[in-house]
């Protein structure tokens, strides 16, 4: 398609819509969009499915217990399963229960979920940038790398609640764009029930664009509060969450503790913390070119194609409002609104390749439309390189797509398990505990993956289990380890061939955050103080795997 001739031949480039477009000039690019949205989300579903025991690191979290769908039976009266049953939003466990009424698993469709996704993210955002920018050519380059980015990151991969943020949010904006408020209200019941934060970011842009449709936005709001009602309410049976004065005061929210969110370095918290950081670590590399747009859209007379872009696209610019006032908003009331990249992450992310899109369009068109004129050979030489490398890059970068699928090789530990009592309790600081909820579909005493301290009911009780764990497993005494076992019902003990060496326990820096009992273990490993329960993990062994021992715990007590 001729670019220039497409820009000259537009009567009025500011009242171009979807529906000005023929379906010829659409169908190409959008069969294209959603072609690699597929090829992406192959890619990353040949990984999930590579081994049969394989787990997006994530979806861990809240999988596991929705496993109870497909039998009642399991993890009942568990802590953990019922700390993230109470924090997993309504809508998002009821898609999980209505597909495993149908059969699903909720292992299989946390691997299915992101194609779905991705699908929906490209044809919305495909229709969204049409009527930002109506040129199809540049609504592909924009869900390209919305779709490169998204696949660059785990946040879509893992089919938890912030995989919806984008589908719906895309949808919200389109809606908003096309004036459709019937829509509108069923995208903030739909923000309410798959991922609560997002109500917040949409009642911001609400606000900014409808000041003088009061009526609507009080509406919107009191629906948006009566969304979330519930899940405000389930969170608050493991509450309080902690206060900003707690959380400083706790290392686990510090460098090596188990959820980092401060740091000493104030440049290093604020401009690029994990969870603290204002600038999003997002690729690929091209999706950078976005900061550009703005300098582009002075110059019309050197990049003409930049008419096509009509008065809508400001809400990019309002996106950007809403999300930085939350982020600093999350900053004050530290934790309380949870961590304050929640509000910008996903929205810079698509605000930048809304903008890299159309201003790797533009930068094409003036290369190419130069090049005809002037026949400047390095104009043609650049375009190519830009194209090639927003094709390939993802590809030669080693480390696309992105998953963080965990898999696990311990099968024989799984099976053994499977067998037992459907309540049996396993106890250990084997990182294997992330999984044995999982795969085992058995319940644990603590775990990395599942030792999150925001809310002090919950927390309070795993800290205290951690400890008495850590005391109990390396005590010279025998007695601490049976008494574990009696206080918290323990059927099965897990330990490591490397489990009583000191390397071993330093080897989990999540554990520091448990003191003094950690240092104490330490220090008498060091001493070369052999723990009673080693020496009887031979004669107590159910299971025996080159890297793991099973011990029966009615073996301990009766030793």
């Amino acid at each position: 398609m001729n670019l220039y001739k497409t820009i000259t031949t537009l009567k009025n480039p500011l009242s171009t819509s979807t529906e000005e477009l023929s379906w010829k000039q659409i169908a190409l690019p959008l069969i294209l969009s959603i072609g690699f949205s597929l090829f992406y989300s192959f890619l990353a579903l040949q990984k999930g499915l590579r081994t049969a025991y394989v787990a997006q690191d994530d979806a861990r979290e809240y999988v596991f217990w929705m496993q109870k769908f497909v039998d009642p039976e399991l993890f009942q009266h568990d802590l953990i399963a019922d700390y993230f049953q109470s924090i997993t939003p309504w809508g998002y466990a009821s898609l999980y229960k209505i597909m495993a009424y149908f059969g699903v698993e909720p292992l299989l469709l946390s691997k299915i979920i992101p194609t779905f996704l991705g699908l929906i993210i490209t044809i919305y955002c495909f229709y969204l940038c049409i009527k930002i920018f109506p040129f199809p050519g540049a609504a592909f380059l924009i869900t390209l790398l919305l779709n490169q980015s998204l696949w660059f990151k785990s946040d879509l991969v893992s089919a938890t609640p912030k995989s919806f943020f984008t589908p719906i949010f895309l949808a919200f904006i389109y809606y908003l764009i096309t004036g459709s408020w019937l829509n509108l209200c069923l995208l903030i019941i739909l923000a309410g029930l798959f991922y609560p934060p997002l109500i917040l970011i949409c009642l911001g842009i609400l606000l900014i664009r409808l000041r003088d449709h009061y009526l609507w936005v009080m509406a919107i709001t009191g629906l948006a509060f009566l969304v979330m009602l519930p899940y405000i309410l389930n969170s608050a049976q493991f509450g309080p969450v902690v206060t900003a004065t707690q959380a400083f005061k706790m290392p686990e929210l510090w460098p090596g503790g188990r959820h980092p969110f401060f740091h000493p370095n104030p440049l290093r918290f604020w401009l690029i913390g994990q969870h603290s950081g204002i600038l999003p670590p997002l690729m690929p590399p091209l999706i950078w070119l976005g900061l550009f747009f703005p300098l582009l859209r002075r110059k019309v007379h050197k990049f003409p194609l930049m008419n096509l872009v009509n008065p809508q696209a400001k809400i990019l610019s309002q996106i950007i409002i809403v999300s930085l006032t939350l982020f600093f908003t999350a900053h004050a009331v530290i934790l309380k609104l949870f961590f304050p990249t929640r509000y910008t992450i996903h929205t810079f992310r698509i605000v930048m390749a809304i903008a890299a899109g159309m201003t790797l369009a533009v930068i094409l068109d003036c290369l190419l439309r130069t090049y005809r004129q002037k026949h400047q050979s390095w104009r043609l030489g650049l375009a190519i390189t830009l194209t090639s490398v927003l094709l390939l890059y993802p590809h030669l970068s080693g480390r696309f797509p992105t998953t963080d699928y965990r898999a696990s090789t311990a099968s024989a530990l799984y099976e053994y398990l499977q067998q037992q009592p459907k309540d049996s309790l396993i106890a250990t600081l084997s990182d294997e505990a992330d999984n044995i909820p999982t795969f085992a579909q058995r319940p644990i005493l603590v775990g990395r993956e599942y030792a999150l301290p925001f809310h002090l009911g919950y927390y309070t009780q795993i800290r205290q289990r951690t400890i008495d764990l850590i005391q109990a497993q390396y005590s010279p005494d025998l007695t601490s380890a049976k008494q574990l076992i009696q206080k918290y019902g323990v059927d099965f003990w897990l330990v490591e061939t490397t489990s009583f060496k000191v390397e071993y326990l330093t080897s989990k820096t999540w554990l520091k955050s448990f003191q003094p009992v950690f240092t104490a273990t330490v220090n008498n490993l060091s001493s070369e103080k052999t723990p009673a329960l080693a020496t009887v993990t031979k004669a107590c062994a159910v299971v025996e795997t080159e890297n793991f021992l099973l011990l029966k715990a009615e073996c301990i007590i009766n030793w």
